[in-house]
């Protein structure tokens, strides 16, 4: 689902989850009786109509066409259903999850959409620092390059999810998350259609069909749109015009997915040339599940976690590339029973990098899939700018050393902050 989400939308999304599986199990209640669903529909297209009527006065579009283009929207059960969270039950598996997208099929896919955009991916590579394997692995993750899209229509999974929320202890926040996502759809879909914000009380240049055909893309079940699966918020706020056609369009134009995702990576902090995770050493097991505490935030230095024995000097960059030991990271914990059904986990550092890839969707699981399905495309976890010394040696550094030294720091890659 990796999720392609604003800010507000990564803030309530599976807050406080490392990792989430994308198919929760289905509750064996049905979420709402029988003698309710009268009720529950009226309730559902009063609040919608008030939304409607809210953003017409909001942003002067004729509540006309509002009303007309949702005139036949509707709840989807099973949309309900699956976004409930696991059973109490439910064990969360890395491994599985792991095997489920690092595959043969979606690898050889990967390859072939990398061979057939080349040239594209590598301009997009250039223009934005994200490297071409990790757009390709995204890409593949969420999608499989356009095969999976979802089926539903978006507007109507926007709106059951906006008034029609199943009861879990964060309804009243994801409700709201899924209203302001209904909303940025309608704006969303009106610019497309032709028409400006504010609309001026008048549909002059706004296609009508265009406006509907929009309201009902296909969309995954959380209201995730195109090759990338952006949310409407993350449309109009990221993407962009890759193949210079005069739209954007996520669902039939590789060239505007692949821009679009390095944009959003880019924008929210991409590092060039810097890795994304390291192993944590064997003897550092211990220390570093006393620091994992689920919330991805750099909130330690590179040199605090070797000196915990979490990572090694000699391991990737940390000791000739372009993470310094004031570099900041995270533990990032990967769970998984065993054969014996015994809870294990496997844990990673995670540098900016790979909370960047977190802001594309909130899971840990989801992150270091990218990294690894981008590391079997090719991409070398390591910076590829390298550092200038950031341990001195004993002693007064002679005159010629002061210069080069401040040479090749005009040239270096910032550090992780």
């Amino acid at each position: 689902m990796s999720l392609r989400v604003s800010s507000l939308l990564l803030a309530l999304t599976l807050a406080g989850c490392s990792s989430t599986p994308t198919q929760p199990t289905k509750p064996e209640q049905p979420i709402v009786n029988q003698a309710d669903d009268t009720v529950a529909e009226a309730r559902f297209s009063q609040n919608l109509n008030e939304l409607l009527s809210q953003v017409s006065q909001t942003q002067e579009i004729p509540l006309q066409s509002l009303e007309s283009g949702f005139l036949d929207a509707k709840t989807i059960p099973s949309i309900r259903k699956l976004v409930l969270p696991p059973s109490g039950t439910f064990k969360k598996n890395w491994l599985a999850y792991r095997k489920r997208f690092i595959e043969p099929v979606r690898l050889k896919a990967g390859k072939a959409f990398w061979e057939e955009n080349r040239a594209f991916l590598s301009q997009v590579e250039q223009d934005s620092g994200v490297p071409a394997e990790i757009i390709v692995a995204i890409i593949g993750i969420e999608t499989i390059y356009g095969r999976q899209t979802g089926n539903f229509r978006v507007k109507d999974v926007l709106a059951t999810l906006a008034f029609s929320y199943p009861e879990t202890p964060n309804k009243p926040a994801r409700e709201q998350l899924f209203k302001d996502q209904l909303k940025e759809l309608i704006l969303l879909c009106w610019t497309e259609a032709g028409g400006k914000l504010p609309a001026k009380n008048n549909t002059q240049g706004v296609n009508n069909a265009r406006f509907s055909a929009c309201l009902n893309q296909n969309s995954s079940y959380a209201g995730a749109i195109g090759l990338p699966q952006f949310m409407p918020s993350s449309i109009r706020s990221f993407a962009v015009d890759g193949d210079g056609d005069g739209k954007i369009d996520l669902k039939q134009s590789p060239k505007d997915a692949i821009a679009s995702v390095g944009n959003f990576m880019k924008k929210h902090g991409w590092q060039s040339g810097m890795p994304i995770s390291f192993p944590v050493q064997p003897n550092g097991i211990e220390a570093a599940k006393e620091l994992a505490d689920g919330q991805p935030q750099l909130k330690h230095t590179v040199q605090e976690l070797i000196e915990k024995g979490i990572l090694a000097k000699q391991q990737g960059d940390l000791q000739s590339g372009g993470v310094e030991p004031s570099s900041k990271a995270f533990i990032v914990d990967l769970p998984y029973p065993d054969k014996d059904d015994s809870d294990q986990v496997q844990y990673f550092v995670g540098l900016n990098n790979f909370l960047t890839i977190v802001q594309y969707n909130r899971s840990y699981f989801y992150a270091q899939s990218v990294a690894e399905f981008a590391e079997a495309l090719g991409y070398k976890n390591q910076s590829v700018v390298p550092a200038e010394n950031t341990v001195k040696t004993m002693g007064t550094k002679s005159a010629n050393e002061k210069t080069k030294s401040k040479k090749t720091s005009a040239k270096k890659k910032p550090k992780v902050n």
